[in-house]
């Protein structure tokens, strides 16, 4: 054997690179293989890059606004997409140099190429040099998951983009269609639109960012048509004809009616597919639509053998697959005589969800319909951002906080965000969350003024008919 460890981790995400880590602050010899770049999607291609070009969009949107904060600006706001791009790619570069430096400090050997199982505990690692067989008490599947392409219409990378191509784009689109409102759709949408680029979204459910509480997908709808984009709901691509100069789209709406538009790019959002086949996982676990199916701490059916992240059951998060991955090491460290460890399973319902479109949208626990389908008497509160004094001087009075308890036992069963940092405001919840917290906490919380945090505090108030400020 090339190498024998405690634990491999087969990919270096969030899941993956945290999970390695974990397991060497346990004291495990641990080694991470990663056939791309350490940092996996989120770091280089995901959650981080896109972020720093949603920023660019911003400061943009703020730019065009100067004058409603009594600003001057003179001439005209122009974005420069390569600069904007190559931003972009400093953060994602900055970022990957910062896993390694990790790697090195946790004393984590890293082996770069592909890896596949040949057992339950073994892999062979192929590259440039060669091929390299490792193995140990456990290994953890890390491997995340890529986007889905359309069965009549693959990504090329010219005119049909899956969120790799949208990130460093070959020029900037004159008309857009972005296939899919999920976070990553709607998104894409948001930066391209404060672009400048005339967005279509097209939805084939009946609201957009399905996932969402109800009132929160109303709500996002009616900003983005404000902002001029056009919004389909219950409508589907039935078929796209890729030519040099631009995409022939056939969309039927939610009346059945079927028309032909054109476009110069099309962005695919329908989701993902894990990076489950070829690593010889056959045998060795149970799959469902390709996700491998693990026990609440990551195992898989066969001893030593564990996964987490994008490339189990949903939902697909990093910070859902970070979680995991401390999860994961310390009931690895468990098994293998470490009685200072004590790993709690992951709670689902305590998992936030953050969508950084313009507005913002964050959310944890159920909203109010699977609340009520669940059986539960709810009282539930509400209070806009145009009643919080934060907000009005931000210049950003456009939103709501949403906030869903157990009438019978004053349990927060979940809140629902619409507005300006609201994805640096639902910590406070979700703490609130893991802390089995009633509303009586809440209310007795002191909050700061002036803050958009204030608008949590009346939101909880205003369930109970005592908000103080609308």
């Amino acid at each position: 054997m090339s190498g024998s460890y405690d634990v491999v981790v087969l990919g270096s995400g969030p899941g993956g690179y945290v999970a390695a880590i974990r397991c060497a602050q346990l004291g495990l010899k641990t080694a991470i293989v990663e056939r791309e770049n350490l940092g996996g999607i989120c770091l280089n291609w995901g959650c981080i890059p896109t972020k720093a070009l949603l920023r660019s969009a911003e400061i943009k949107h703020y730019m065009d606004q100067a004058a409603s904060y009594g600003l001057k600006v003179a001439g005209t706001i122009e974005a420069d997409l390569d600069a904007i791009v190559k931003r972009s790619r400093g953060v994602a570069k900055q970022l990957n140099q910062g896993i390694g430096h990790l790697m090195k400090k946790n004393k984590i050997t890293v082996h770069m190429g592909e890896g596949t199982l040949t057992g339950p505990t073994s892999l062979t690692v192929k590259n440039d040099k060669g091929e390299e067989k490792l193995k140990a008490k456990h290994v953890i599947v890390a491997t995340g998951a890529r986007a889905r392409d359309l069965p009549f219409a693959p990504a090329d990378g010219k005119r049909v983009w899956t969120y790799r191509h949208a990130m460093v784009p070959p020029e900037m689109p004159s008309k857009l269609l972005v296939i899919g409102s999920g976070a990553i759709g709607i998104e894409f949408a948001s930066f391209y639109n404060d672009m400048g680029v005339d967005v279509t979204v097209v939805e084939m459910l009946d609201r957009v960012v399905p996932v969402e509480d109800a009132d929160v997908s109303s709500f996002l709808e009616k900003s983005l048509t404000k902002q001029g984009m056009t919004i389909m709901t219950g409508a589907g691509v039935e078929d796209l004809k890729v030519g040099a100069k631009g995409v022939t789209a056939k969309i039927k709406d939610k009346a059945g009616k079927v028309s032909t538009s054109e476009f110069s790019h099309v962005i695919t959002a329908i989701g993902i597919q894990p990076n489950t086949e070829n690593i010889g996982l056959d045998k060795l676990a149970e799959m469902d639509r390709g996700f491998i199916q693990i026990d609440p701490f990551g195992r898989t059916k066969s001893k030593g053998l564990w996964a987490i992240g994008d490339c189990t059951p949903g939902p697909w998060l990093a910070h859902k697959a970070s979680h995991e991955g401390v999860t994961c090491a310390e009931a690895i460290a468990q098994e293998l005589g470490n009685k200072d460890v004590h790993p709690h399973p992951l709670n689902r319902d305590a998992i936030p969800g953050c969508t950084y479109c313009h507005p913002q949208i964050a959310s944890v626990g159920l909203t109010e319909a699977k609340a009520k389908e669940a059986g539960y008497e709810l009282k539930v509160g509400n209070f806009p951002f145009i009643g919080n004094g934060k907000a009005i001087a931000l210049g950003e009075a456009e939103g709501f906080i949403k906030t869903v308890f157990d009438a019978k036992t004053g349990e927060l069963l979940g809140a629902h965000m619409i507005g300006a940092e609201v994805t640096e405001l639902i910590q406070g919840y979700t703490v609130g969350k893991t802390l089995e917290t009633t509303e009586a906490e809440l209310m007795q919380t002191v909050f700061p003024h002036p803050t958009l945090s204030e608008m949590m505090h009346e939101s909880v108030l205003d369930a109970y008919g005592r908000a103080l400020h609308f």
